[in-house]
């Protein structure tokens, strides 16, 4: 442990140095990272008065930084803020928002003015919803939003349009209705993912079950969420003990002895952190892009013994900054289940004591596993840990999974996946399936791919149930065009402050004109391509894991990035920059053209845009003549 105290230098991939010990979560008095540190207690008030600060910074610090440690656990000025009558919060109550699962945003569509409002973001583990949490968001969406639910790529609800003056009201109504958005947003684990299918098989409900732990593990525990919200309010919640012994295990140093937050501390993590859990093939939740990867593994009998690890995913990267860049996770390696969740926490541990947070452009754990390599993110690790990982093992290849249609559930039920298109539940189409799923009772499931999950349906309403989605458009899969079934965009215009070009607005014109395109070169109506789009580089709906991504750099302009493949296993790469919306079959014609004539059998078109390379269909573009084809 003395070896981990001292600061560390490695090179980040421009050859800049990255600070790998940051010592921003020393106490005063300056005990090692690592070690015990006992944070300075909370005052009983939380007007004005904030704590001192428990970091002796030996670094420049980003101004997000200096927000969270002055904030007393993520209370102060947002406390204030709220209480005054302009529509909009401070710059430093923007940053803690976030941690209650919220963002400032303004219509960009307007001129001359700014009316500000809030998205609001649930937390689902596994992307679980209540009955009643679900009639909830959609009478809050209705009443306060724009009169939209938005499914999200990472399993939750996402509100839009809430004024100010009515966030305690819907947050408190989420609260007391079985939901909650702690954590949806900001420096801290996000909702954990886990295959949305309502199986009753060992190995799906084992690794749902552990999604929900290590979601319970890794909640803040300093109350400033029901203070803010519900006015202190204890809102009765079980945990398992053993993630409760998990959190309070101090054996290895991972932990603030007596602080509110005993594994986040004053400054919770440098950047967000994003898990995922899933079982053998189905890659529902694309595994490869999470900053900690679970793959149950079970023995001949299907009972599940432990999981594999995989760490350093993230999709953010940054535009004309190479060195900020798409990664995919790599294997850590094998954990027997009863000792997941010190793994976890010791993971996540490394990342809050080492991760940069100077600069959030390289504050993920993916740029510290980057500067380190694994074998050295590997051994601080255990070191928290206690022990050493087991060696990985082997896996099957993924495959996507969308779970829509219907499909046995087990225990003599049913359950039915729906195609939401880009997520987006309005109009008619809510209204029925708000009447279908309070009629049955039915609980519900959101995908990772906006998609949503009806379930535990009695058979003898499958009849009416389809009768009912049908006519207000939800069809089921077989009459769904195959590029709509696999595609993903993100809000981006009007609301996302980032964007810098339209996502959900423009897919469905976009992909209309690819589904054109195929058809114009003549392959069949079943051909498919994974097609992702985001208003910008930050990568939401992971663009960067597409077979055709479209990543916004300009107004009306995209990178188009290739080589991502249908089971979500194989990173994309850039293969041209700045091309007009309007220039889109231009590149796209040329590109399906080659792929019909010279595809192998069964070759997916990233597959093939891998096999042939950039260089020659870049040429292969750069030559064609549409007049003459």
């Amino acid at each position: 442990m003395e070896a981990m105290a001292a600061t560390a230098m490695a090179k980040d991939p421009t050859g800049q140095m990255m600070l790998s010990g940051f010592q921003g979560l020393r106490s005063v008095g300056s005990v090692p990272v690592g070690r015990s540190v006992k944070a300075l207690p909370i005052p009983s008030s939380f007007s004005s008065s904030v704590i001192t600060a428990v970091a002796v910074p030996e670094v420049k610090r980003s101004k997000v930084e200096i927000f969270k440690e002055q904030s007393n656990f993520l209370r102060y000025p947002l406390n204030e803020e709220l209480l005054t009558d302009a529509p909009n919060i401070n710059e430093a109550s923007t940053q803690l928002i976030k941690f209650h699962g919220s963002y400032q945003q303004y219509d960009r569509d307007e001129r001359g003015k700014r009316s500000y409002s809030f998205m609001l973001r649930t937390k689902n583990p596994c992307g679980k919803v209540p009955n009643e949490l679900y009639i909830a968001m959609d009478t809050l969406a209705d009443e306060f939003g724009i009169g939209t639910l938005r499914l999200t790529t990472r399993q939750t609800f996402q509100l839009h349009g809430i004024l100010k003056k009515n966030l305690k009201t819907v947050m408190s109504t989420i609260i007391h209705n079985m939901g909650s958005t702690l954590g949806a947003c900001g420096d801290l684990n996000r909702n954990v993912l886990a295959p949305a299918a309502p199986y009753t098989k060992k190995e799906y409900v084992f690794a749902q079950e552990t999604a929900d732990n290590i979601a319970a593990l890794l909640t803040p525990q300093s109350g400033f969420y029901y203070d803010m919200w519900v006015d202190g309010e204890k809102i009765m919640t079980s945990e398992p003990p053993e993630v409760t012994k998990a959190r309070n295990d101090n054996s290895h140093g991972t932990n603030f002895p007596d602080s509110p937050e005993p594994i986040y501390g004053t400054q919770f993590l440098p950047r967000k952190f994003k898990i995922a859990v899933t079982v053998p093939t189905d890659n529902s939740v694309d595994i490869l892009t999470n900053d900690i990867g679970l793959v149950v593994i079970s023995d001949s009998n299907g009972e599940p013994q432990g999981f594999n690890l995989y760490v350093g995913g993230g999709m953010g990267r940054a535009h004309r900054t190479d060195t900020t860049f798409p990664r995919l996770a790599e294997p850590l390696g094998y954990v027997p289940k009863e000792d997941i969740l010190y793994a976890i926490k010791a993971i996540v541990v490394t990342q809050r004591e080492n991760g940069r947070r100077d600069d959030r452009k390289y504050s993920r754990m993916k740029y510290l596993i980057s500067a380190w390599g694994i074998e050295k993110f590997r051994d601080v690790v255990e070191q928290y840990y206690g022990k050493k990982f087991e060696a990985f093992r082997e896996l099957p290849e993924w495959e996507f999974r969308s779970y829509l249609g219907w499909h046995e559930q087990g225990s003599e039920k049913l359950f039915c996946g729906l195609h939401i298109d880009n997520g987006r539940l309005k109009g008619q189409a809510k209204k029925t399936l708000r009447e279908i799923i309070e009629k049955h009772n039915l609980s519900v499931r959101i995908t990772p791919n906006q998609n949503m999950i009806l379930c535990d349906i009695d058979p003898s309403w499958k009849e009416s149930i389809n009768a009912a989605l049908s006519q207000v458009g939800i069809l089921e899969p077989q009459y769904v065009d195959p590029l709509n079934i696999t595609s993903m965009a993100c809000p981006a215009l009007p609301l996302c402050p980032l964007a810098i070009a339209e996502a959900e607005r423009g897919i469905p014109d976009i992909l209309k004109r690819v589904r054109a395109v195929i058809d114009k070169v003549g392959m069949g109506k079943e051909e498919s391509v994974v097609i992702r789009i985001t208003g910008c580089p930050n990568g939401c709906a992971r663009p960067y894991m597409a077979e055709l991504g479209f990543v916004g750099d300009g107004p009306n302009s995209y990178q188009i990035w290739l080589g991502g493949t249908p089971n979500q296993s194989t990173l994309a790469k850039c293969f041209m920059n700045k091309v007009k919306i309007q220039k889109f079959e231009s590149v796209l014609e040329p590109l399906f053209n080659d792929w019909k004539v010279n595809r192998k059998t069964e070759e997916s078109f990233g597959e093939f845009t891998n096999r042939i390379g950039f260089e020659k269909l870049l040429e292969v573009v750069e030559q064609w003549d549409s007049s003459k084809n």
